[in-house]
């Protein structure tokens, strides 16, 4: 008797043993930062020598006309890009779930490509492309659409384009696989029973797919949003955040406010603390909108 007790104590001491590591591991790397940063918001002041300023950061954050620059940038892409991109992700992935098409693994994994590439190097190649001289103008003067090249970097309205543009490619084929694993798992023979009904494709995809994928269509969409409110790789490589401030997102601002600017890591870390409010508020609009009624 006490030997089998015994050894579920072992057991379970092991177990805890396996949890707790991590959970020290994540305390130490994730929370402390984070508790720290909160305090860190807090303070203001060149480099390292900061003074505690109370909530003076916070509201500093509704007169600082560049970050309210960032702030609607960045909700533009948010507005536009997302919506673009979920609803180009779900076509994409019910057709590449029709059994009647072939090299269906060629062209997921074609779509999917882009998601792998690396932040810098494809952001790099989208802002040669889309230079003045670079080969989307060439293709559309070609093609007589244009009549002289399209300032895509140097414009302030063709530069937003051109971020958004490069945030779709790399991401649809990410978004396409959460809902193309959600379509694979829906029993045919619901759509058949449809058929048989009478309902036609435009039906059956907005009868059947949307309300059975509503809970991946809300995942993606938060992702989405938090992805798109911590923007930084493509603005910065791109276009700087340029002309002026017309691309700059949030993010940049604070690796600006970090390391670009006179050092003011405590109203850098007031800016990201603006991010996870945002992301919170988001988050529950978006879970009350398209949550489930019932829980």
């Amino acid at each position: 008797m006490h030997k089998g007790l015994n050894s579920q104590r072992r057991i379970r001491l092991t177990g805890w043993f396996f949890v707790l590591v991590p959970v020290v591991m994540i305390s130490i790397f994730y929370f402390y930062p984070m508790v720290q940063a909160l305090i860190l918001s807090f303070k203001s002041g060149r480099g390292s020598n900061l003074q505690f300023v109370g909530i003076d950061n916070y509201i500093r954050l509704f007169s600082d006309t560049t970050f309210l620059t960032a702030v609607k940038n960045t909700f533009i892409y948010l507005l536009v890009q997302v919506p673009v991109m979920l609803v180009l992700a779900l076509f994409i992935a019910v057709l590449l779930n029709d059994d009647r098409l072939k090299f269906k693994g060629f062209f997921r994994t074609a779509i999917f490509l882009p998601t792998v590439t690396s932040l810098v190097a494809y952001s790099v190649v989208f802002k040669y492309m889309f230079g003045a001289d670079g080969i989307v103008n060439k293709f559309l003067v070609n093609l007589h659409l244009i009549q002289e090249p399209i300032q895509w970097i140097t414009d302030p309205f063709w530069a937003k384009v051109t971020i958004i543009i490069a945030i779709t490619w790399r991401f649809t084929g990410y978004n396409m696989i959460f809902y193309l694993s959600s379509l694979q798992n829906i029993d045919k023979s619901v759509y058949e029973a449809a058929r048989i009904d009478g309902a036609n494709a435009f039906t059956q995809f907005f009868k059947i797919t949307i309300p059975l994928l509503k809970p991946i269509i809300l995942f993606t969409t938060i992702t989405s949003t938090i992805g798109t409110l911590q923007l930084f790789d493509e603005v910065v490589n791109i276009t700087k955040g340029g002309p002026g401030n017309a691309t700059m997102s949030i993010s940049q601002y604070i690796y600006n406010l970090s390391f670009e600017y006179t050092p003011d890591f405590g109203y850098a870390a007031t800016v990201s603390y603006s991010i996870v409010l945002m992301v919170v508020i988001l988050t529950m609009i978006q879970n009350k909108v398209g949550g489930d009624k019932r829980s």
